[in-house]
């Protein structure tokens, strides 16, 4: 597709790196916007997105060598591309999750309230970061004859010249969807960790169906992949999150 954006001079701007930093500033706007109506300040918000955008590449980095790790063991050779390219979306959030908790622990923020309110912002930045996939051509699908099949023609990732299924469009209109279906729901719902639990029930579900459509390198746990393993906790989480309120009370 079209994995450089754009040129200037000696400077090369890739379209998955723009895409991912529009995933993020929008994410930080929209919950900048949701937590001034909660009484959150802009400078709690900053300082959890700061953090956890660090610990979120350290995450989706760290993940990404533990699913390749068999391979890299084989090929220790591989290891130095490895450092600068690959990332797991699931290591991200999960860095990203860590060092927020971490935040509101030591500050006295409410992790929850705040997970709530941030909980949209995240699915609709991962829809951003989805197009940017579909630019770079990396989150492939299987060879497919369907009609809807898209071709790449100059992706260093996916095979060229080969129709495949649309596993980035897939799961970028799946994560706006998620996005603006939590909008709407915080609006129905003032119990705490609903929307948090909602956003990890839809996301884990959807994660695990795409799943069977790709067909890219991707680390294994026995029939799994390493992505399907983790959806299987973060649903179960997702539920628990979901109905902690009433399970506090009870």
């Amino acid at each position: 597709m079209h994995p450089i954006l754009f040129r200037i001079g000696n400077i090369t701007i890739y379209s998955y790196g723009f895409m991912m930093v529009v995933g993020i500033l929008s994410a930080i706007l929209l919950t900048i916007y949701r937590a001034k109506k909660q009484g959150i300040s802009e400078d709690v918000v900053m300082d959890i997105a700061i953090y956890g955008v660090i610990a979120g590449i350290i995450g989706a980095k760290l993940l990404f060598l533990i699913a390749e790790a068999p391979y890299i063991f084989k090929n220790p050779a591989v290891l130095k591309d490895m450092i600068t390219g690959g990332f797991v979306v699931y290591g991200a959030l999960i860095g990203g999750v860590l060092a927020a908790y971490i935040y509101c622990r030591i500050k006295k923020v409410d992790f929850l309230k705040m997970f709530d309110i941030a909980a949209p912002s995240i699915a609709i930045a991962q829809g951003f970061g989805r197009i940017g996939c579909l630019f770079a051509g990396c989150c492939y699908g299987r060879e497919t004859t369907s009609p809807f099949g898209i071709v790449f023609k100059n992706s260093p990732f996916a095979p060229n010249g080969v129709k495949l299924i649309p596993t980035q469009i897939i799961s970028s209109v799946g994560d706006f969807l998620i996005g603006f279906i939590l909008l709407y729901f915080s609006t129905k719902t003032n119990k705490k960790g609903q929307v948090a639990g909602l956003y990890m029930i839809l996301y884990s579900v959807g994660r695990f169906f795409v799943e069977f459509l790709r067909n890219d390198p991707r680390g294994n746990v026995l029939f799994l992949s390493t992505s399907q393993f983790i959806c299987i906790f973060v649903f179960i989480i997702g539920i628990y999150v979901f109905n902690i309120d009433k399970l506090r009370r009870s």
